[in-house]
């Protein structure tokens, strides 16, 4: 079941990033293509004033579930210094500590930001240009804040049985394994940079 839910989140991600990037693409192409006098009969009558609007939400929307994602993988922004300088229990009482802090404090804003919305979803509020029920805009908060809430249990849940943390290995690229990147590098970089 964690396996679909950790796919889910990706695949929401990367559909929101794209529609977001299509989009946006789509309204820069209209945006100087109707400036050109031969195609401006043909883009005149689209209108497309709700595209910011629209990517603006679809960010929104990823953000919230791109931090749920950062949570599980470990690439989450974190000040850890002086923690990791701490003798080994200390530390894991500590980061324990900020993992249940990170949970109450996400869990806090989905219980509030759901209230929010359940209040907004009875008035007749929409978006200015795409002219979308707000509450659905807003919704983002509450989905994404309980699966950023549940993150944080299942990472500080790992902690406390395993000891470790997610890691994120910042020169690690899909697709390349092990000896077989260094082997398709130039020698001079496989030294550490050019002399």
């Amino acid at each position: 079941m964690l396996k679909f839910l950790d796919h889910l989140e990706e695949w929401m991600i990367a559909c929101l990033m794209g529609a977001a990037t299509l989009i946006t693409f789509v309204a820069v192409l209209h945006r100087y293509g109707s400036g050109i006098p031969t195609l401006q009969p043909y883009l005149a009558h689209i209108n497309l004033s709700w595209a910011q609007e629209l990517t603006t939400y679809l960010f929104v929307w990823m953000a919230k579930f791109g931090a749920a994602y950062g949570v599980r993988t470990g690439i989450h922004v974190g000040v850890d210094v002086l923690i990791n300088r701490l003798p080994a229990k200390t530390r894991g009482y500590f980061i324990v500590f900020g993992l249940l802090a990170g949970a109450l404090f996400t869990g806090a804003v989905a219980v509030m930001g759901g209230n929010f919305v359940w209040e907004i979803g009875h008035t007749d509020q929409t978006s200015p240009d795409l002219e979308a029920p707000m509450w659905l805009v807003y919704l983002a908060i509450p989905a994404g804040s309980s699966l950023m809430c549940f993150r944080f249990l299942q990472v500080a849940w790992n902690f406390v049985r395993t000891g470790a943390l997610p890691k994120h290995d910042h020169g690690h690229v899909d697709g390349l394994e092990g000896d077989e990147a260094l082997d398709n590098l130039h020698p001079r970089d496989k030294q550490g940079g050019r002399p």
